[in-house]
């Protein structure tokens, strides 16, 4: 698609500005001022790639391994209201991965570009913890919990996994699992080349193109260069970072989520 054709006549005359929104990290809601992408961290920027000097497009550069769901649906919905409502066409681009959240985040744009050894797809959803309950046994810990309503102490870590926790567990994946490729299929039904391609599985960025899952290979500036012109104006856009993570001061809870988001990307290699 020409996407030059979607351009007022003045665009066609001066060179077309692109936002460049910069996705990049895990997906979580998080503490305030945490690393993770959520919708409230990045609402003002995402509204300002889309208002901030009329641009003629907004190129997603993504590079996400996923996280939170919720958050992942809340950012990728805001892209698309705020690209339907003004009529700005959205490109997204994939870095090391887009996998999980990260590729439902790309399903938020008109067209989706990876490069070839890019990490693509894991449309599934995960939940992961521990079981400790072996540990305080073994150190004469005794685990005290008063619950009012059965399912309020619902996979307590510190206690022996039941059957009935993991079977209302399983339904809840499940059922976010439907939503997630209820996504998918509106932004990508026609262009999915398989039925096979919601089992969390992953590709590399070739094999999402023969897949569908992607609609090229490319990289994002000489891509845009091909779509705008040579002269187009990209212009970045992405969250500030806190002045403690800015000088490596961490809290423990930061570093905490620092360790589960090496987890994430460890996932994929990276």
């Amino acid at each position: 698609m020409d996407f030059r054709s979607l351009l007022p006549a003045p665009f066609l005359r001066r060179p077309a500005r692109v936002a460049l929104l910069r996705l990049q990290g895990t997906i979580g809601a998080g503490r305030p001022g945490a690393a993770a992408l959520s919708d409230a961290g990045l609402a003002p920027v995402i509204e300002r790639a889309f208002a901030k000097g009329k641009p003629s497009a907004v190129a997603l550069l993504i590079n996400s391994p996923g996280g939170s769901p919720v958050q992942s649906a809340l950012i990728a919905a805001r892209i698309r209201r705020l690209a339907d409502e003004k009529k700005i066409p959205v490109h997204a681009f994939v870095e090391d991965v887009a996998a999980s959240g990260g590729y439902w985040l790309a399903c938020a744009a008109d067209d989706i570009r990876a490069d070839a050894t890019s990490v693509v797809g894991s449309i599934g959803v995960i939940s992961a913890g521990f079981g400790l309950d072996g540990f305080i046994t073994r150190h004469g810990i005794e685990r005290r919990v008063h619950t009012a309503g059965g399912s309020k102490s619902f996979l307590d870590p510190f206690r022996p996994e039941k059957p009935e926790d993991v079977a209302r567990l399983t339904r809840l994946l499940e059922d976010m699992h439907v939503t997630f490729k209820a996504w998918v299929t509106e932004r990508r039904g026609p262009r999915l080349s398989r039925d096979d391609l919601f089992t969390g599985d992953i590709w590399t960025g070739r094999q999402a193109l023969e897949t569908g899952l992607i609609d090229g290979l490319g990289h994002a500036v000489p891509t845009l260069k091909e779509i705008y012109g040579a002269k187009v104006r990209l212009v970045p856009h992405g969250p500030r970072r806190s002045l403690l993570r800015r000088f490596g001061a961490e809290t423990l809870g930061a570093a905490l989520e620092t360790v589960e988001e090496r987890a994430l990307w460890a996932r994929y290699g990276l």
